[in-house]
């Protein structure tokens, strides 16, 4: 294989060269051409609203004053506010 040499000049202009060519434009093409299109989100049903607010209201009742469930506090917070949210 044959030697090659660059004056500093050719060299600063390959450099300068390779620097203004945006990186990954060939990567970046192809990510866009095969992106799948963005699922929309669920809406939220009106249950699911009910839920949350009695949810946020009966839950106090479980904890204890320094914001922990108390035994089996959650799960008759979530007992509660599904019975809530049914009527």
């Amino acid at each position: 294989m044959g030697t090659v040499t660059l004056t500093l000049e050719e060299y600063n202009r390959l450099v300068e060269m390779a620097n203004s060519i945006p990186q990954n434009t060939v990567a970046m093409e192809l990510l866009d051409s095969t992106s799948k299109p963005k699922k929309k989100g669920k809406k939220t049903t009106a249950y699911q609203r009910a839920y949350k607010r009695s949810f946020k209201r009966v839950a106090p009742k479980y904890k204890k004053r320094n914001g922990e469930w108390k035994k089996g506090g959650f799960k008759a917070a979530v007992r509660q506010a599904h019975k809530e949210a049914k009527k």
